[in-house]
């Protein structure tokens, strides 16, 4: 069966700054994957160069439904149904979390948006009772929130999400990653940079290591739970954060 998403021998980066060297990854529908790696591996850049935001790809090819990607406008992209949460979250910070909201449902039909929006009040009810304050108003975790809800809007097939725990309290990441198991359990495919290791691999089906540009390790999450290089350097902090 053909993946959803497809790389292949993906060489990308900005400029002439080469980050990727020979990256290929696979991600079925409903599969969630992860990928790791040291800061400054290229995780970011690699989910940038899929969704064609600020990285270019110079070489190899990335597949999407089986559509080129690098033909495709970032907002066809969108339109297939690929979404990127980036590092950051990338909100219009000024504008209330409810335009925020209809911001991201800018390529689903009027008709619809309105009961996106409800629905997706209904999913999250923390943004619904802050739907007229302006998003830098929020706290880290709500920030999160509202950037993956916004995501939501559109629907996506896959989701990409950079680095969502990132300095969020313990009971807010856990609440993310519930966020992360139930999209599976719909049939949403998601694409996973994390630095918790431990939560990552608790909940993901498959996960590569990228190091230096390249994929160093790839394998079932069990199994690479289970490899003591894994173990060594990426596990021992998360795993003593979760008291395991």
């Amino acid at each position: 069966m053909a993946a959803l998403l497809e790389l292949r021998g993906v060489h990308a980066g900005y400029g002439r700054l080469a980050v990727l060297h020979g990256v290929s990854i696979d991600v079925q529908a409903g599969e969630l994957v992860a990928v790791l790696g040291p800061n400054g591996a290229g995780k970011s850049t690699l989910l940038r160069t899929i969704s064609r935001f600020e990285a270019t790809l110079s070489a190899g090819s990335v597949r999407f439904d089986g559509r080129d990607l690098a033909a495709r406008t970032p907002e066809a992209i969108v339109r297939d149904g690929l979404l990127h949460v980036p590092e950051g979250r990338q909100l219009f910070a000024g504008l209330s979390v409810d335009d925020n909201l209809r911001l991201g449902g800018y390529t689903r039909p009027r008709a619809g948006l309105e009961q996106a929006v409800a629905d997706t009040y209904a999913r999250f009810p923390m943004l619904a009772e802050r739907r007229s304050q302006e998003a830098f108003s929020l706290s880290g975790g709500e920030q999160q929130m509202l950037a993956i809800a916004r995501a939501l809007i559109a629907r996506p097939r896959l989701l990409m999400l950079d680095e969502p725990s990132t300095g969020l309290a313990p009971q807010i990441v856990e609440g993310i990653f519930e966020l992360v198991r139930d999209l599976k359990r719909a049939g949403t495919a998601v694409l996973l940079v994390e630095q918790n290791a431990y939560l990552t691999l608790k909940n993901a089906d498959r996960a590569y290591v990228l190091e230096n540009g390249s994929i160093a390790l790839a394998g079932s999450a069990a199994e690479l739970a289970r490899d003591e290089r894994v173990q060594a350097i990426y596990l021992g902090g998360a795993a003593d954060e979760a008291g395991e």
